[in-house]
């Protein structure tokens, strides 16, 4: 198998079992049973992927790999039976959030631009499928999505998306241009969750007073 099919099914595992994680973590907060926990592990990890294999009119991608629906199960149940030793889980459930953003940001891209995507349209599917299961994972469970809130979320998951983009039309080298999209976007969003930074937010301003015309 080719290196760049190797590095692009590792990341994608890795990237499925940490949105596993992130989405099981919710489920703890929500005191949810062992099918919810899986539910909304599953929720979270396949989301985003699920719209972007429907919007590129090709088959879902986790519906033929059997295996990566058993991974986020067993993620979920391990999180079930662990997830009342960790003291900020909240915390943990934010990087966790994180890392399978910054993953998932290129791989969304990078699965656009081998289906003939324009450069534009695969950022955009590289942010969706970064953010899209997150996004469901909090609607289900009665939260506001990250992707709502005035935190860099989904700006960092479009920012790596289009370095790898950019890099990948500039003619680099694929696996460095997926490592660096994934590098900025995971430090934007590190950066952030360290620091508290945040895009400006709408500030309600009197209305106006319209005079009245005969």
């Amino acid at each position: 198998m080719p290196a760049l099919a190797v590095l692009l099914e590792v990341l994608n595992w890795t990237g499925a079992a940490t949105f596993a994680a992130s989405g099981a973590l919710v489920a703890s907060r929500k005191q949810m049973d062992p099918v919810g926990f899986v539910l909304i592990a599953a929720t979270t990890a396949f989301g985003g992927g699920t719209v972007r294999d429907l919007l590129l009119g090709r088959p879902v991608a986790w519906l033929g790999t059997p295996g990566l629906v058993l991974l986020a199960a067993l993620v979920a149940l391990l999180v079930f039976f662990t997830a009342h030793r960790v003291e900020r889980r909240f915390a943990l459930l934010l990087w966790a959030d994180a890392v399978g953003m910054a993953l998932f940001a290129v791989l969304g891209a990078e699965a656009a631009l081998a289906e003939g995507a324009s450069p534009w349209a695969a950022i955009l599917l590289g942010m969706m499928t970064a953010t899209f299961g997150g996004a469901l994972r909090d609607v289900i469970c009665g939260e506001l999505p990250l992707i709502l809130r005035k935190e860099i979320y989904a700006t960092a998951a479009a920012a790596g998306a289009a370095l790898f983009v950019a890099l990948t039309q500039a003619g680099l080298e694929r696996g460095a241009a997926i490592l660096a999209g994934m590098g900025l976007a995971f430090a934007i969003r590190a950066a952030a969750l360290r620091w508290g930074w945040s895009l400006p937010a709408y500030k309600p301003r009197p209305g106006r007073d319209y005079p009245n015309h005969p």
